[in-house]
């Protein structure tokens, strides 16, 4: 073959590896993780999905993220011994203990999870100008709650909820939120209610339960939760086991600011994290302690339909 057909056919195969490596390979793609135990129509929308059995490589009191936002979490305090051997659920591993451990004491030893950032998480960023979110997962209480005050003095003093699981706000200081699951007293009685915010340093909004909470959440028993937030028109909604609880809402008037004309969304900031049984991730100060367990806990940044709530929890309970 002459020099110059020989150059031709180096230049052609050169174009077609080329080619090959631009057409044939498909484009890496955030969240390409498919979590067995999520059901196929909630993944597109899953940001962060905590199962409790997936420590850090050589950090065990760190919990990897299997959602596509690869937000890894601190297991505060505890560290690798708050991942306990129960199941939820048929084929789930084990689960994570929250507690207190001092009550009679301010300081910092309770149990609880997540991460903080003054700055904001940019791996959250799914959860900044959003219109909606979705709170849920499953829940045992494995003790009395609420626990009592160990910022106050007085013994018989409790703090007035209990921390499950939210989303911060962008300006949040450790325990503001922009979508939250929680039990917190409601006009005297403590109630299991969604609590949202649209704006940074805006009002919130809470939805909360009818049915009395040790009815929904008794002691030793697993129970799959979820919340809704829809920052568009100012709806919430809660979930158990897959059906929708009865509740009400504890503001009658527009504290999410969308009553006008035009797009409603969030502040357009970076949550500043996630937190998991109890507030201040930072591990800067106690409050609202949960003594319970949580296993499969999931953020996503749509509000899930009523359908969806549904199947994923058939979905990992086998239930028809």
């Amino acid at each position: 073959m002459s020099r110059s057909r020989r150059a031709v056919a180096a230049t052609a195969g050169l174009l077609a590896a080329v080619l090959v490596s631009s057409v044939a390979v498909p484009p890496a793609q955030a969240g390409g993780k498919k979590p067995r135990d999520v059901h196929p129509s909630l993944r597109h929308h899953l940001v962060a999905f905590y199962d409790f059995d997936h420590p850090v490589r050589g950090e065990p009191g760190r919990e990897a993220d299997q959602g596509r936002s690869g937000t890894t979490i601190d297991l505060v305090n505890g560290g690798a011994a708050m991942r306990v051997p129960d199941h939820a659920y048929p084929g789930s591993g084990r689960a994570l203990q929250t507690r207190q451990l001092s009550p009679t004491e301010a300081g910092n030893d309770d149990w609880k999870a997540g991460i903080y950032s003054a700055t904001g998480v940019p791996s959250l960023r799914a959860f900044n100008a959003v219109e909606g979110i979705t709170v849920m997962g499953w829940v045992k209480m494995t003790g009395e709650n609420p626990k009592p005050n160990s910022n106050t003095a007085n013994p018989d003093d409790r703090f007035n909820a209990i921390g499950l699981a939210g989303v911060l706000t962008g300006d949040s200081d450790g325990h503001g939120v922009r979508a939250l699951l929680e039990l917190i007293d409601v006009n005297g009685e403590l109630r299991l209610v969604a609590l949202g915010r649209r704006l940074d340093g805006g009002n919130s909004q809470t939805y909360a339960a009818s049915e009395d909470w040790r009815t929904l959440l008794p002691v030793g028993e697993w129970v799959f939760l979820a919340a809704t937030f829809d920052f568009t028109d100012g709806t919430l909604a809660l979930y158990r086991n897959g059906k929708p609880i009865d509740g009400f809402y504890t503001r009658t008037d527009d504290p999410w600011l969308v009553a006008g004309p035009g797009e409603h969304r969030t502040t357009a900031t970076d949550p500043r994290g996630i937190k998991i049984g109890g507030s201040f991730p930072q591990d800067t100060r106690e409050q609202n302690p949960c003594d319970c367990r949580m296993d499969s806990l999931m953020f996503l940044d749509r509000v899930v339909t009523a359908r969806q709530v549904e199947k994923q929890y058939r979905h990992v309970t086998g239930r028809r």
